[in-house]
């Protein structure tokens, strides 16, 4: 088991574990529960929430889509999309509408 990532917010973290496991690799969170207790407000990186990949051999496959995603998400931060279903525009990196909660796609 090998620590691949680690942020203070939870959801950050939970957002590139579920990438991960769409990806169907085996990971872990640690210190999940550390910010309930209101520990990540303590500025400790051992705190903070982490993904950890349970094999090994899947760290080098699980880093490249991490960063494939962080640059993705990047790149599309600052694009806005119309929805198709309800026209709420919405930030390019949003896979569904906040909205209406419809899939968007995003305009090449």
């Amino acid at each position: 088991m090998k620590e691949l990532y680690r942020h203070k917010d939870h959801s950050t973290v939970a957002y590139y574990k579920s990438i991960l496991e769409a990806e169907g690799i085996a990971v872990m969170l640690r210190n999940e529960h550390a910010t309930m207790s209101g520990l990540s407000d303590i500025p400790i990186p051992e705190f903070y929430p982490n993904i950890c990949v349970m094999n090994d051999e899947d760290y080098p496959r699980a880093w490249e889509i991490m960063k494939r995603t962080m640059v993705t998400n990047s790149e599309k931060a600052n694009l806005e999309v119309a929805c198709s279903s309800c026209g709420e525009i919405n930030p390019g990196n949003f896979d569904l509408c906040f909205s209406c909660e419809e899939p968007l796609e995003l305009a090449n």
